[in-house]
């Protein structure tokens, strides 16, 4: 009863003096416009909480993820549609970005259908995630000696645009000290066949080649070479052997 006595003023006023309370950084936006931001998001974004009503919502994001913003607020506007919780990434006031956990639902803000955002700052333990697939990756990539001159660096599992990046970096600082001319990389046991393995394979050989170390290699599937010839990448340019043990054998002898 007291609710439907409630003017849409005297809702509006609730629903601040309530969020205002909460430790979660909420923002409430209606056609793409922020109408009311907590102190926790004021917080957050390293600004005030006057300064950012009426700014447009979408720029807080990062360029990558405002088309799925736009649609996630379609959806809320007209479908009245909660949307799912989702990673991404924001701009704050100072000039850094965080990483959050976003999660949107409709809410009636005053006389106003709007929605409310909140976010949760997870840029932490993403880094704290990269850190250990990055030590993952490292433990994971060992070059094994097995003659004077001469080591064998098996890639397994799955290799995709970070992974390939960390391996660039790895491979480069895990050959010092060997005193290498050779290195064989078999790659056979790579899951995916796909271009970025494909220009993977190239730019470690240009990378390499300027250490003075020749590589050689092992285990590529004719899937590999059919997305080589798809991406452009000249694979005549590389040395291929068709496993480990030949790769050995030649070059020992």
């Amino acid at each position: 009863m007291l609710q439907n006595k409630l003017s849409s003023r005297d809702k509006e006023e609730m629903y601040r003096q309530i969020a205002e309370y909460s430790f979660e950084p909420t923002i409430v936006h209606s056609q793409q416009k922020i109408l009311y931001i907590n102190k926790a998001a004021a917080d957050f974004f390293k600004t005030q909480q006057e300064a950012v009503v009426g700014a447009n919502v979408v720029d807080i994001f990062t360029e990558d993820y405002r088309e799925m913003i736009l649609e996630r607020i379609r959806l809320g506007t007209e479908e009245r549609q909660v949307g799912e919780l989702m990673e991404t990434t924001v701009h704050r006031f100072d000039g850094t970005t965080a990483e959050v956990d976003l999660y949107c639902h409709p809410v009636q803000f005053g006389e106003t259908e709007a929605i409310q955002s909140i976010v949760r700052d997870i840029t932490n333990l993403k880094e704290t995630e990269r850190k250990l697939t990055k030590l993952k990756n490292e433990i994971a990539t060992p070059i094994v000696p097995i003659a004077d001159g001469i080591a064998v660096l098996p890639l397994v599992g799955s290799v995709d645009g970070d992974r390939t990046n960390q391996l660039l970096e790895i491979i480069p600082k895990k050959v010092q000290g060997h005193q290498l001319e050779w290195l064989i990389v078999d790659v056979s046991g790579i899951y995916n066949i796909d271009e970025v393995v494909a220009e993977f394979l190239y730019k470690i050989t240009s990378i390499m080649q300027l250490l003075g170390i020749q590589l050689v290699f092992t285990g590529i599937r004719p899937e590999l070479a059919q997305k080589a010839v798809e991406s452009r990448i000249d694979f005549a340019q590389l040395t291929t052997m068709s496993n480990v043990k030949e790769a050995i054998k030649r070059l020992t002898s």
